[in-house]
């Protein structure tokens, strides 16, 4: 089995689970410095480790021959600083993938594990009181000046109920690395369909744990909440703090890319995501008091492009693969915060 980025956040848990239930491993990563800023490449013992770049052809022909399973977890994370982002986002998401791809035909491979994310959403789910579940109208600036964050029903502007999103909702990608993400999954489903192979696109909702990348602005928001506390400061939370997401620990995740790796299923795109509905301000608040530090400060900042409320029904997920996460949330901020 070859694990693309594999000796990243997510990869080492995942590998170090298919080590123990028997796989030979080949582990493929590039230690890209935003994800890697001290160049040493960690991975679970016992898998074989190749540096190198997923576009890198060569490379691959040395990895790919008697793979019988893909699992791609190589990529470009984060929301990004700006545009000048776009080329390596692109580069590294789509050219990548689409590298591995043409390459997994060429050798026979039947079955492909693709990371994709929760932002290929956009908005997740909502409901007005008087039409039922609608697209969000796109929120405005004066609503937001104002502080009244939630968005709008498109029809009467009456405020929307927010819910869980399934895998059926239409894609709708706020920025570059969520369209990369997308592409991604319609490049795994153009493989299967022609080489009859299967595939699954697991859409990770907010994944969080030991081994976060921190101190970057690709960073999730845990991992920057935990470093203003590890330094003294309070975590700045932008909005009113209301924003729901849903946190998965990073060993649920690992748990459930093994689970897809298991194939052959698809193609599918299934939601990973805990099933508990956890406020920012709520996280915030939770690494303040165990890390007991200075209380969270809201901001009432906002950034136009942001997403408001998504969460996920993982509900796919469990009928599909048997998976569901075990981690709660007050349990994986206790294992994050033993990291040193």
């Amino acid at each position: 089995m070859l694990v693309t980025g594999g000796a990243g956040f997510i990869g080492r848990p995942t590998v170090r689970r298919l080590l123990e239930d028997g796989h030979d491993v080949t582990v493929l990563d590039s230690l890209r410095p935003d994800v890697h800023p001290d160049g040493v490449a960690r991975t679970a013992p016992g898998a074989r480790l190749v540096i190198g770049d997923v576009r890198d052809e060569d490379v691959l022909d040395q990895v790919m021959p008697g793979t019988d399973v893909v699992v791609h977890l190589a990529a470009k994370v984060g929301l990004g600083v700006d545009l000048d982002d776009v080329v390596d986002y692109v580069s590294s998401n789509d050219l990548g993938t689409a590298t591995v791809l043409r390459q997994a035909r060429r050798r026979s491979v039947g079955h492909v594990v693709l990371a994709s994310s929760m932002v290929v959403y956009g908005e997740g789910a909502y409901d007005c009181a008087e039409h039922g579940a609608v697209a969000p109208a796109p929120r405005r600036r004066a609503d937001l000046d104002a502080g009244a964050f939630d968005p709008r029903c498109p029809r009467c502007d009456r405020v929307l109920t927010p819910g869980l999103v399934t895998e059926d909702a239409p894609l709708d990608p706020r920025n570059v690395y969520a369209a990369t993400k997308v592409h991604g999954e319609h490049l795994l489903t153009a493989w299967a369909r022609d080489t009859g192979g299967s595939g699954v696109a697991l859409r990770f909702h907010n994944v969080y744990g030991r081994g976060m990348p921190r101190n970057t602005p690709y960073a999730g928001v845990a991992s920057l909440f935990r470093s203003a506390l590890a330094a003294g400061r309070a975590p700045r939370v932008f909005e009113d703090g209301a924003q729901r997401r849903d946190f998965v620990h990073v060993e649920d995740v690992a748990a459930a890319v093994v689970a897809a790796a298991g194939g052959p299923i698809g193609p599918v795109a299934l939601n990973v995501g805990s099933g508990t509905v956890t406020t920012v301000g709520g996280l915030a608040a939770a690494l303040a008091d165990a890390l007991d530090g200075p209380p969270p400060v809201v901001t009432g900042e906002y950034r136009l492009g942001d997403v408001r409320h998504v969460t996920a029904s993982s509900e796919r997920a469990a009928k599909v693969l048997g998976w569901r996460a075990r981690t709660g949330l007050a349990a994986g901020l206790a294992d994050l915060l033993q990291e040193a």
